[in-house]
């Protein structure tokens, strides 16, 4: 599933390319596109169609429009879902499930294609403050500046977990998946099985800085792009695979000390790690 940066990276584009604009015609060409809105695929285009949209925004791995009803376009990649924009009449890509033209001269539609259809888009009511009812639980990320650092080290001290599942739970610090966690504890020498309860003030704060800078590196790179899959809304890909240290390196030296690096089976995932760097936490009898 693509991560904070790669979900900044697509809203971006909606913000250069659809801000503004109006709904002039929705087609649902696939019913799963819309499962999220219980309302249904008639129900979803009759709804959109007409409104205009605002400024797309995020927070952490979910991305919504506003539109000018109050209500929010909420958008769900999945594991493959894709924000386009194409021109209009450019042929249809295999796994299109959505398009939307807009009521306007510009020569643009917005389409979501999906080839594993795990994604889809559905229409919310807003919170007061401005977000989509569904996702009102998820916690700010750690490029928001009202991220409250302080509150974060308070949060990990007493969750009584390890520290790769802590930056995991969405409703603690979002945006962070398995990819940049992995990243951010290699930078930090963090094993992914360190109890939070042991971690210092001092340590958590090096640790948000390492999310900060890795996520940071990874939007000035388009984003991560192990496949075809993830693109921006112009259908490029990002290229920081190219820059990861521990993530999809087993057997490769490490970049600090030389030691191979490791993988290990972890929550249905895989961990990466380097053995020398990251010692994993003592046992206690």
């Amino acid at each position: 599933m693509p991560e904070l940066p790669e979900v900044e990276v697509v809203r971006r584009g909606l913000e250069r390319w659809v801000a503004g604009r109006t709904a002039g015609e929705v087609e649902v060409l696939h019913p799963r596109a819309v499962r999220r809105h219980l309302a249904g695929g008639v129900d979803f285009a009759a709804r959109l169609t007409g409104t205009r949209f605002g400024t797309a925004m995020r927070r952490g791995k979910y991305l919504w429009v506003p539109l000018d009803d109050a209500g929010s376009l909420l958008g769900h990649l999945g594991m493959s879902g894709q924000l386009l924009v194409q021109p209009e009449g450019a042929p249809d890509e295999k796994h299109l499930r959505i398009r939307i033209r807009f009521a306007d001269a510009v020569g643009t539609e917005l389409r979501f294609v999906d080839q594993r259809t795990f994604g889809g888009l559905s229409l919310h009511e807003n919170t007061p403050d401005g977000l989509p009812d569904v996702i009102a639980h998820i916690a700010r990320d750690p490029l928001d500046p009202a991220f409250d650092d302080a509150a974060f080290h308070t949060a990990l001290r007493l969750r009584r977990t390890t520290v790769k599942r802590a930056l995991l739970d969405q409703s603690l610090i979002s945006g962070v998946g398995n990819i940049y966690a992995d990243e951010a504890l290699w930078r930090a020498r963090l094993h992914y099985d360190r109890p939070t309860a042991t971690l210092t003030r001092p340590k958590s704060a090096e640790l948000l800085g390492h999310v900060r800078d890795v996520m940071n590196a990874a939007l000035a790179q388009g984003g991560t792009s192990f496949d075809s899959l993830y693109v921006n809304v112009n259908g490029e890909s990002g290229y920081f695979d190219r820059s990861l240290d521990a993530y999809g390196r087993e057997g490769e030296p490490c970049h600090r000390c030389g030691t191979a690096m490791a993988r290990r089976p972890w929550m249905n995932r895989s961990s990466y790690y380097c053995p020398r760097c990251q010692r994993p936490p003592r046992v206690r009898p």
